[in-house]
């Protein structure tokens, strides 16, 4: 039998020089621009993000899910990005911080498939430099398939003349995009608002697909040919016959649709729970991720059915794994920025505090004796145990000791997000 042919489709990769460039409004505004045109639009996010992703699936009317040569793996992004070529006429992928910050960055992304990259630059305060900008981003890496420059937040026409006027006549250019008041995406300590806090956020997206409509960006990009990806092993059925609720709600929204999909494919039965409304859970094993808990303090602590019905699960040794929001919501207390606290489900000893800075950032992986689990770590909150961690993180950077990770009885619980696709058996042994 012949090897599966290559598929091309349309994509872009849509990067900037640094974070707050208003690279997600911009993939987003071009998502629902295609979309409105009758496309069939499939859109990626580098890097670990829960946020963005949401943001960008409302815009594109698909699932948004991760792309990165660490995390995912390079046989698995070129699994996803084979599987959106068969399926879509235009794939988009936003970039994270600049075009080539972090190991791997989103310019190796780009190489490593040959996929034409797009830099949006903020041009406020800028005239004729922005043209040199531009062309360092362009030509830093030869390899690059550069499609061009975007100037955005650009204040009049005469100010999107200067920075015309500064643009090497052999660098393409896409065009100018105003200041969009309207079309403005509300954030908070972890980044963007969920899309679900925003009651006006299709406006907002058909706003700015209208505003990118007349620029040569919103015009459809060359093809890309995808390789398929190696065949993939067998998924051992580690999970045949067991039943995992998993917690999404407002309160714990931080979930990996990849991390569902396995568990399903290792035979898991899965259900959802909410423990901002639902006065108990039951199940063979629970799944509680990360979210804004402490925006809930007062619907989670007054929830008692639920933290006892928490406590039931345990006590009878069954599984509960939970990452950074979800582990928060199992210490026996948690306070906000604003000196709030409430009383949460008391499973772990000690208690959270949310902090103005940042307090852990950055990619880690999970030795285990089932194998080497990826993850990241993003989180402006700390914690106060007691009890000592069976083991620690490894932070990609540097190979030092990272985030914790707890284990007391049947409860696993760690800050780290986790990929469960980066070692199945290992994901499937927290729910074991």
């Amino acid at each position: 039998m012949s090897d599966p042919a290559p598929r091309h489709c349309p994509a872009l990769f849509l990067t900037a020089c640094s974070s707050g460039q208003g690279k997600t409004t911009l993939v987003a505004a071009l998502a629902r621009h295609h979309r409105r045109l009758g496309r069939r639009v499939r859109v990626f996010k580098t890097g670990p993000d829960f946020l963005d992703p949401m943001i960008l699936s409302r815009a594109s009317g698909n699932e948004v899910g991760p792309l990165d040569l660490w995390m995912v793996g390079e046989p698995g992004c070129r699994h996803k990005l084979y599987e959106a070529a068969g399926e879509a006429d235009l794939i988009l992928i936003e970039g994270a911080m600049g075009l080539f910050d972090g190991t791997p960055s989103g310019a190796d992304l780009a190489e490593t498939f040959g996929i034409p990259v797009a830099a949006l630059i903020d041009a406020r305060g800028m005239g004729q430099t922005f043209g040199a900008l531009a062309l360092g981003l362009a030509s830093y890496r030869p390899g690059l398939r550069f499609a061009g420059v975007v100037a955005n937040q650009v204040a009049s026409a005469r100010h999107a003349e200067m920075i015309q006027a500064g643009i090497p006549a052999s660098l393409p250019y896409l065009g100018a995009i105003p200041r969009l008041a309207e079309a403005t995406l509300p954030s908070r300590h972890l980044g963007l608002v969920q899309a679900s806090e925003i009651a006006d956020l299709d406006a907002r997206l058909d706003a700015a697909a209208e505003r990118i409509a007349g620029t040569a960006l919103a015009g459809l990009p060359d093809p890309v040919a995808f390789l398929p990806p190696p065949t993939p092993l067998a998924t051992p059925q580690r999970l045949a016959g067991r039943h995992i609720a998993v917690a999404r709600d407002a309160a714990f929204s931080f979930l990996y649709a990849d991390n569902l999909r396995l568990l399903q494919s290792l035979g898991a039965e899965l259900s959802f729970f909410s423990p901002l409304a639902d006065a108990g859970v039951s199940a063979d094993a629970i799944y509680l991720p990360g979210g804004y808990p402490e925006l809930h303090l007062h619907t989670l602590s007054a929830n008692q059915g639920m933290k006892r019905a928490l406590r039931d699960h345990l006590a009878a040794g069954r599984p509960l794994y939970a990452e950074c929001g979800g582990m928060l919501y199992l210490l026996e207390r948690l306070t906000d920025k604003e000196g709030n606290t409430g009383e949460m489900a008391g499973l772990l000893p000690g208690r959270g505090q949310m902090r103005q800075r940042l307090a852990g950032l950055g990619m880690q992986s999970l030795d285990t004796s089932d194998g080497c689990l990826r993850g990241h770590s993003f989180h402006h909150s700390t914690m106060e145990t007691t009890l000592v961690p069976l083991a620690h993180g490894k932070r990609q950077r540097d190979g030092q000791p990272g985030e914790p990770f707890y284990h007391q009885g049947a409860l696993r619980a760690t800050y780290l997000h986790l990929y469960f696709h980066s070692a199945p058996e290992a994901a499937a042994a927290l729910f074991l």
